[in-house]
C-alpha cells in the first residue's frame, strides 16, 4: 500500500468523526440529560458515572430522546460490559499479546480522533479560500447544460456505419439499443441526460459543444472507452447552486484536502 493510499485510508476512517466532533459548535448540543427523565428504578452501577454520562449523551447526539427506557437500557450495556470484563480478566484475556494490541489500537484510535477534531477546529478553511474553490468549480461547468445521447461502439468503422444508418434514416434510439456498449444508456436508447461538460472526458466534450441541438456528430468520436457518435437533443442554460447551498459540502471537501496535506507534511518533516 503507498503513502498516499494510506493517508487516504487514515482520512476515510477518521474524518466523519472528526468532522462532526470539529462541527459540533455549530450544531445544538445535546441537551444535558435532567434528572427528572431518571424516574426509572436503579440498579446497582457497576461502572463510573462518566461513563454512562457519556454513552447517554452519545445516544440522544444520534437522535435518541432522552427518558427513563433510554436510561435503563445505557445503564444496562454497561453493567453487561462491566460484567463480561471482568469474566475476561479472570480468564487472563486482558494478558493476550493479541487483545492487548487490539486495545491499544482502540485506544489509539479515539485519540488519533481527538487531535484531528482539535487540529480541525483550529484550522477552518476560509470564507475566501471557499469562495474560490466555489467560482474554480463554476468555471468548469461552464454556462450551459447539454441533454445528449450516444450510441458507444469498440472500432472506428463500427461508428462510420452507425453514422450510415442514421443518414439514411433509422432510429437514433434503436441503433443505441442494438449496437451501443455502453450498458448504462442503451436501453434508454442512448441517453445520458442533461450534464455540463465537464462531465464528460474532454474528447467527448468537444464535440458535444460544436454538435448543433437536434444533430448528431457527422463523425466518430473516440475516447479511452472506444467510438461514439453523439447527438444533442438539447441546450439549457446551467443551474449552478449558490455558494450558500454549497458551502457545507465545499468545507468538507476542502477540509479533508487540508488534513491530507497536513498529513504529508507530517510524515515528510519525520522522515515516514
Amino acid at each position: 500500500m503507498t503513502k498516499n493510499r494510506i493517508a487516504a485510508a487514515v482520512i476515510a476512517a477518521l474524518i466523519p468523526v472528526a468532522v462532526a466532533q470539529a462541527q459540533a459548535p455549530a450544531t445544538k448540543p445535546a441537551p444535558a440529560a435532567p434528572a427528572a427523565a431518571a424516574a426509572a428504578p436503579q440498579g446497582k452501577a457497576l461502572y463510573p458515572q462518566a461513563q454512562f454520562d457519556m454513552l447517554l449523551k452519545e445516544r440522544m447526539a444520534q437522535g435518541q430522546p432522552d427518558s427513563p427506557e433510554l436510561r435503563n437500557a445505557v445503564r444496562d450495556e454497561l453493567n453487561t460490559r462491566e460484567l463480561l470484563l471482568r469474566e475476561a480478566k479472570k480468564k487472563n484475556l486482558d494478558k493476550s499479546p493479541e487483545v492487548k494490541t487490539q486495545m491499544d489500537l482502540m485506544s489509539q484510535t479515539v485519540l488519533v480522533r481527538a487531535y484531528i477534531a482539535d487540529w480541525m477546529k483550529g484550522n477552518p478553511v476560509p470564507d475566501a479560500e471557499l469562495r474560490k474553490e466555489y467560482e474554480t468549480i463554476k468555471t468548469q461547468i461552464g454556462d450551459k447544460e447539454y441533454k445528449v445521447a450516444h450510441v458507444l461502439v469498440e472500432k472506428e468503422d463500427e461508428a462510420k456505419q452507425v453514422i450510415a444508418d442514421l443518414q439514411k434514416g433509422q432510429k437514433f434510439e434503436d441503433l443505441a439499443k442494438q449496437r451501443s456498449k455502453d450498458p448504462g444508456s442503451k436501453d434508454r436508447g442512448g441517453d445520458l441526460d442533461w450534464n455540463a461538460p465537464a462531465n464528460f472526458v474532454k474528447p467527448f466534450s468537444d464535440a458535444m459543444v460544436k454538435t448543433e441541438k437536434g444533430k448528431f456528430t457527422p463523425q466518430p468520436v473516440q475516447t479511452q472507452f472506444g467510438w461514439h457518435v453523439i447527438r444533442v437533443d438539447d441546450v439549457r442554460a446551467a443551474k449552478v447552486p449558490s455558494f450558500d447551498e454549497v458551502k457545507p459540502q465545499l468545507q468538507q471537501r476542502m477540509q479533508a484536502q487540508w488534513l491530507d496535506k497536513y498529513l504529508r507534511d507530517l510524515r515528510a518533516k519525520n522522515g515516514v
